[in-house]
């Protein structure tokens, strides 16, 4: 028995790509329409905030605010960490700390220092966990 043969295909010629067409001015694609620098606003100081700052928001979004800050606010109704809220909202982590220092200046929001645990476990809790397992 002889395996099959196998048959080259050609390759049909493919009609030339379409030219790109441009969104028109508002709506919202994958990226914001807007530069970031647009939503920065002057290259002020910063707060010391690294990636796993815990953020949670203070309060609602006044009416006032940008709508990035107001959705900051809205998604950190619970603590969210810096790279949290910068996949969230899908902006650089730059553009998301100059946003959090206008909204910390502003007292919106509330930083926290992230939950640090311990590399030794307290040995009088080790010892109460074994009383009670050898009572069992």
């Amino acid at each position: 028995m002889t395996p099959p043969q196998r048959q080259r295909r050609h390759p049909t010629p493919q009609p030339p790509p379409s030219p790109p067409v441009e969104a028109p001015a508002g709506t919202e694609g994958d990226r914001p329409p807007e530069r970031l620098y647009i939503l920065t606003g002057e290259d002020g100081e910063r707060a010391p905030i690294d990636l796993v700052t815990l953020i949670v928001a203070r309060a609602d979004p006044p009416p006032s605010a940008a709508p990035e800050q107001s959705a900051l606010l809205r998604i950190c109704q619970a603590p969210l960490s810096v790279a949290e809220i910068s996949a969230y909202l899908k902006l650089p982590i730059s553009v998301v700390t100059v946003l959090l220092t206008e909204l910390l200046t502003a007292e919106l929001v509330q930083a926290r220092a992230p939950v640090v645990r311990q590399a030794r476990a307290d040995r009088s809790l080790l010892e109460a966990v074994m009383h009670g397992l050898q009572k069992l």
